[in-house]
């Protein structure tokens, strides 16, 4: 691969009125603004990220989680587009000075496919088909026109994973909205795509980066920006990740871990001095010494974490933009392997492993946050048992009552089972935590609306 190929301006659906239009925003500004302004963005400020919503203590959700990510992905992108025109000057004219306005617009779309009710949402939609209510759909025959699922579809569906929800989301032609769906610019759509293949690939993980549906959509923006197709059983395809798809999944990574040690202390599952104690972990002695030092100046005990966390991230950016230059030349030809947080420095790097074992065993196991994983298994699983039976047999006057709540934009009547079940998915995916519960307390008499 190659810098020049890699960062491409050409949108997604406008392609034949590439370098048309000039104005003072870049094409990658414009990326950014227009998810700013999306209403699948607004609406992750009702979609838990780790610990329930509701609550006296402010915690973050998807949409705090995506600022701050695309806050530091801005950070690595500038950084290492500063590096790498200086060790390659030749590149002086092209887009890689945008790399932060890049990187920074991926960020914000990172999340954009994932369901109601945090990483639970994705799990109970797979396991709805894979081992529950929803697995009579494997060998189910539409008495219509004989269509079934193949093999490689319902591999979208048990492994359904945010990601690759993501891409559709950002790309797929909805009904009445216009052909290339957000109509963003090919690198900002290759730098999202964490796991490039398909899902006949996922494994245990369950991840995969495109759908059945948007491959072809994937295969173009891949041959536009030169990003090598690697071998792989038939019937199915591999990519190597496009290199911002690294300083993307750092800025999640650092931003994920550090910001849910700060809200486990906010929460007090954490005391201050086992939040201190994983925090000053980063640091070598004299630096540690440093930042005891200017804590002397602050009081106020969130305040402290607040800067040990600043320094931390500071930290984390820092040694995730050398991993990158350092291994510049394995990233371009495919061959690095691991994430850039795996081979930063043995200090942090330890450290970062004690947040991770530290946040399994007293966060993410947490009364509260369970709580909420299993409501939400509930609710997703009820929704998709009600849907996917509609859609499969519309005759039915109650199949009707649940169709007509679904927003013309998705193609429930569609001729393929497939498309019909992916229209529910995007239909339910796109729902927030409080109107998910809210349909699913009105479906099952639970609440009913004001007359």
């Amino acid at each position: 691969m190659n810098w020049q190929q890699l960062i491409s301006n050409k949108r997604l659906g406008l392609e034949k009125y590439h370098q048309v239009r000039k104005d003072d925003r870049t094409e990658f500004q414009r990326d950014y603004d227009r998810l700013i302004f999306s209403a699948p963005f607004r609406r992750l400020q009702n979609k838990t990220q780790v610990f329930p919503l509701p609550g006296s203590v402010f915690v973050h959700n998807r949409l705090t989680h995506s600022l701050e990510v695309s806050s530091v992905g801005r950070s690595l992108g500038n950084d290492i587009s500063r590096a790498l025109l200086q060790k390659h000057p030749e590149l002086s004219g092209s887009h890689l000075s945008e790399a932060g306005a890049i990187v920074s617009a991926a960020c914000l779309a990172h999340d954009l496919g994932n369901p109601p009710f945090g990483h639970s949402g994705e799990r109970a939609i797979g396991t709805f088909f894979s081992e529950g209510k929803g697995n009579w759909l494997r060998t189910y025959c539409d008495p219509t026109n004989g269509d079934r699922l193949n093999e490689r579809e319902w591999n979208d569906l048990i492994h359904f994973e945010g990601n690759a929800n993501a891409f559709r989301l950002l790309t797929h032609h909805f009904k009445g909205r216009r052909d290339g769906g957000f109509v963003m610019t090919y690198t900002t759509l290759a730098s999202i795509v964490k796991y490039p293949f398909s899902s006949n690939l996922a494994g245990g993980h369950a991840k995969f980066g495109f759908f059945q549906s948007e491959i072809p959509v994937y295969q173009r923006i891949a041959e536009e920006l030169g990003i090598p197709r690697q071998a792989s059983v038939e019937g199915s395809l591999r990519y190597v990740r496009h290199p911002f798809v690294y300083l993307v999944e750092a800025a999640d990574d650092i931003c994920y871990e550090i910001m849910d040690i700060e809200d486990a202390h906010k929460l007090k599952i954490l005391s201050t001095d086992e939040t201190q104690s994983l925090l000053l972990g980063f640091f070598e002695e004299e630096r540690q010494k440093s930042i005891r030092k200017n804590l002397q100046y602050v009081s106020d005990i969130n305040e402290q974490i607040v800067y040990l966390r600043s320094c931390v991230i500071g930290c984390l950016e820092s040694e995730c933009v050398k991993v990158f230059l350092d291994n510049e030349e394995e990233i371009l030809a495919g061959t690095f392997e691991g994430c850039l947080i795996d081979h930063i420095s043995e200090t942090p790097r330890r450290a970062y492993k004690a947040c991770e074992s530290m946040a399994y065993a007293k966060i993410y196991r947490s009364k509260d946050v369970v709580d909420i994983e299993l409501a939400g298994f509930q609710v997703i699983t009820t929704l998709l048992e009600l849907m996917t039976e509609a859609v499969c047999h519309p005759e039915k006057a109650y199949s009707q009552l649940l169709i007509n709540r679904v927003s013309q934009q998705y193609d429930i009547g569609a001729e393929r089972l497939y498309d019909r079940i992916m229209a529910v998915l995007d239909y339910i995916s796109g729902m927030t935590d409080v109107y998910a519960l809210d349909l699913y307390r009105k479906i099952n008499g639970m609440s009913l609306p004001f007359v």
